[in-house]
């Protein structure tokens, strides 16, 4: 238990740290912007890259992960949008950011760090195919059932061009296609550009980890809304579970993919969730309030299911073709 401990405080404790020192200091949201875009714009699409150039390229096009990961985390979004669309009588737009609460992992500030802390560098390629082909779907998902709602006055021409936009120009997607195509060609960068990327990949993971409890700590729960435990149960436990047994079910994976899945799939929600309500001004106090109660209750769960990961408590298939 002591060597599980060692492995989740270092990256709670900086998400702890960054929670503290923002309650500390007082310092207003706009101060955490040039972090952020340093994160997003720099230091993760420099570990992304740098990761994935050094893969065999054979090892990227694994669909059958890439397809069972995805259509767990969409069954997710789909049990919540359904329990939210009942309970609001047909609200489309808080059932959408409901759905993306239980559904929308924190698999860009959270996900690398911890992923590659406890299986290693063998992680890192189902981590960026995860984060790609989750976020396309996310990308996709919320604007257009948001117009559906009647909350994005898009025409359809320019609301598809926005998608669309919005997957190819992300950063971490730039990048993962970088770093896909050095891994295609064998091309490796210049020593010193080599040496730079290495000290923005070695910033990621702390950098990001203390911008998410700065972000944690900028935004105060005044109520408790009654619709967090849903998304709490569904996020925190059942999705991990239907990771498991979805990626069992369609195919062999080594132990670090299947695991990396299972444990992105327990992260709690992302912070890109109260951006989205943003927005479109919807359940947006809540949507902050759903990030904070996970990412508390994420501190019990992902330490349970990492208990259970290193201590060989969990077989890797449990359904192994033999």
């Amino acid at each position: 238990m002591s060597d599980v401990v060692g492995l989740v405080l270092p990256l709670f404790g900086l998400i702890f740290l960054g929670f503290l020192v923002a309650r500390i200091t007082r310092q207003p949201a706009e101060a955490l912007g040039w972090m952020n875009t340093f994160v997003i714009y720099l230091a993760l699409p420099a570990l992304f890259f740098q990761l994935l150039a050094k893969t065999p390229f054979e090892k990227l096009s694994e669909w059958s992960f890439i397809a069972g990961s995805v259509l767990s985390t969409y069954i997710m979004f789909a049990l919540m949008f359904l329990i939210a669309t009942i309970r609001t009588r047909g609200n489309v737009a808080e059932s959408t950011i409901q759905g993306l609460s239980a559904a929308y992992g924190n698999i860009g500030y959270m996900g690398p760090g911890l992923a590659l802390l406890v299986f290693g560098d063998q992680a890192a390629v189902p981590v960026a195919l995860i984060f790609c082909f989750e976020n396309i779907m996310h990308f996709a998902v919320a604007p257009t059932l948001m117009a559906l709602a009647g909350d994005d006055p898009r025409r359809a021409s320019r609301l598809l061009y926005d998608v669309v936009r919005k997957i190819v120009l992300h950063p971490f997607i730039i990048a993962t296609a970088i770093g896909v195509s050095a891994a295609y060609f064998e091309v490796r960068p210049p020593v010193p550009v080599e040496q730079l990327l290495e000290y923005l990949a070695r910033a990621a993971a702390p950098c990001a980890l203390f911008a998410m409890g700065v972000t944690l700590a900028l935004r105060p729960i005044r109520r408790m809304p009654r619709e967090l435990l849903p998304i709490t149960v569904i996020k925190l436990i059942i999705h991990p579970i239907i990771c498991y047994l979805v990626l069992s079910w369609v195919g062999d994976f080594s132990p670090v993919w299947m695991f990396s899945a299972v444990l992105l799939a327990a992260l709690p929600t992302a912070t890109n969730v109260f951006v989205i309500a943003q927005q479109y001004g919807v359940w947006v106090e809540r949507a902050s309030a759903s990030i904070l109660v996970t990412t508390i209750g994420s501190v019990v769960t992902v330490t349970a299911l990492l208990f259970l990961i290193t201590g060989e408590l969990l077989p890797p298939d449990l359904f192994p073709s033999g």
